[in-house]
């Protein structure tokens, strides 16, 4: 804190208020202050019935986008301070013509300062983030606020002099604040802009997958850092000292970042090799699903009982895994089953392809197929083999209805399935024949 200016500034910034205060004693000016409050109870009463009436006419729309639903939202929540600003803005106009224009001139500064803090209303509506719009709804509340009512200097200077200094390099109370503004009207314009861009991106057919999302990522990146690094250098930061700093501190990152940075490595390297892409299906170890999204840091699987795993990218590349869909949508499923020696196996094995083929997801361009693989212990051991092209819809119930058509198709024509049968006999002169003498 600089010890010469602060007492000098906090001094006129006092006199300046206490004067502020001193006119609105006068006569008119609390004139126009009763004006003010009658219309304000005014405005909260018309608000009110408003507000119910438009409620029921927004329960009726149907089929409005998101964003015009969301701003009709934000009107019906603020109407009360729409009609106070409409009222003001009569009362001042009128009184502007028909007396003197000091006898209006708090009705017109207030007038301009509610219809300001509307306008910041439905501005920080562009924000997603909850905590980022307060901040920067109070942020410009109180700039506009202070702004019409002429502290605008005297509060800045305020602030100036509540400063650091580290050697030649001054940090100040507003210059942090000013930093912060700046920067976050240019990160918010940044997230606008990368939205409208990787919307654009995706529905590009003619770039595949894996690349839109690398170069969506590219995008976000390049515009997040340009909002960061020009919002520091517009409020007069000097960011050449902080390259030392920043090596040194991506040195200790290098080792205690190692996952993470493995991460992002294999994320770049899968969206360049399109060896996984969003809507592939794939398995890994015991996760089956296919994939939502390709993020910087993992991979979002969805599986078919709604589960969401987030795969790292790291275990993308170093583990195993069985892309369903990579170069084509064919899959082949196998099932095994047995049938009794005594039924004819030519006639199982037609029976057997004709099951298979009479389920929907069966492909007919490639017939399944049935052979003998072995003599059981109680059975003539069959593998039956049949081709899919939607593995996305599932493995288990294509598989599951091509074992109920089985089931049904052997029953019409008499084919057993065995099952391992034992007998227990009792030797003549065993403890239990004896036993069972007595």
């Amino acid at each position: 804190m600089d010890p010469t200016q602060f007492p000098d500034v906090v001094n006129e910034t006092g006199g300046a208020v206490l004067a502020f205060l001193e006119g609105l004693l006068r006569r008119w000016n609390l004139y126009q202050i009763v004006v003010v409050l009658v219309a304000l109870a005014l405005a909260v009463v018309l608000g009110r019935l408003c507000r119910t009436r438009m409620r029921r006419w927004m329960r009726g729309l149907e089929g409005r986008p998101k964003w015009q639903l969301r701003y009709l939202l934000a009107i019906e929540k603020r109407l009360t301070f729409i009609v106070w600003a409409v009222l003001l803005w009569v009362i001042f106009l009128a009184l502007h013509e028909v007396t003197w224009p000091s006898r209006s001139y708090l009705i017109g500064i207030l007038a301009r300062v509610v219809s300001a803090w509307i306008a910041v209303e439905f501005l920080v509506q562009l924000m997603r983030n909850r905590a980022l719009r307060r901040v920067t709804r109070w942020s410009l509340w109180i700039y506009v606020t202070l702004y019409f009512f002429g502290g605008l200097d005297e509060t800045a200077q305020a602030l100036d002099s509540l400063a650091i200094r580290f050697g030649d390099f001054r940090l100040s109370a507003f210059s942090v604040l000013k930093a912060l503004v700046v920067t976050a009207i240019l990160v918010t314009v940044a997230r606008l802009g990368a939205s409208q861009t990787s919307t654009r991106i995706r529905r590009n057919e003619d770039i595949s997958p894996s690349m839109r999302e690398l170069i969506i990522k590219v995008v976000q990146v390049s515009l997040y850092g340009a909002a960061l690094f020009i919002g520091l250098k517009a409020v007069g930061f000097d960011l050449t000292g902080l390259a030392v700093l920043s090596g040194a501190v991506g040195v200790g990152l290098g080792f205690g970042l190692q996952k993470v940075v493995s991460n992002l490595v294999s994320g770049v390297i899968i969206l360049l090799d399109k060896s996984i892409k969003p809507g592939d299906v794939i398995s890994l170890g015991d996760t089956f699903g296919w994939i939502n999204t390709l993020g910087a840091r993992y991979a979002s699987i969805t599986t078919r009982d709604g589960k969401e795993y987030l795969i790292p990218n790291e275990d993308l590349i170093t583990n195993q895994v069985v892309n369903w869909s990579h170069t084509n949508d064919f899959v082949r499923l196998d099932i095994h089953f047995g049938t009794a020696y005594g039924d004819d196996p030519h006639l199982v094995r037609r029976v057997a392809i004709a099951a298979a083929a009479s389920v929907d997801r069966v492909l007919a361009s490639r017939p399944p197929v049935c052979h003998i693989v072995g003599f059981g212990d109680s059975s003539v051991d069959y593998i039956l083999r049949f081709w899919i092209t939607d593995p996305s819809g599932g493995l288990t119930n294509v598989r599951g209805n091509v074992y109920l058509s089985l089931w049904d198709a052997f029953k019409e024509h008499g084919i057993s399935i065995p099952f391992p049968q034992r007998e227990v006999r009792i030797l003549d002169g065993s403890t239990l024949a004896t036993k069972t003498i007595d």
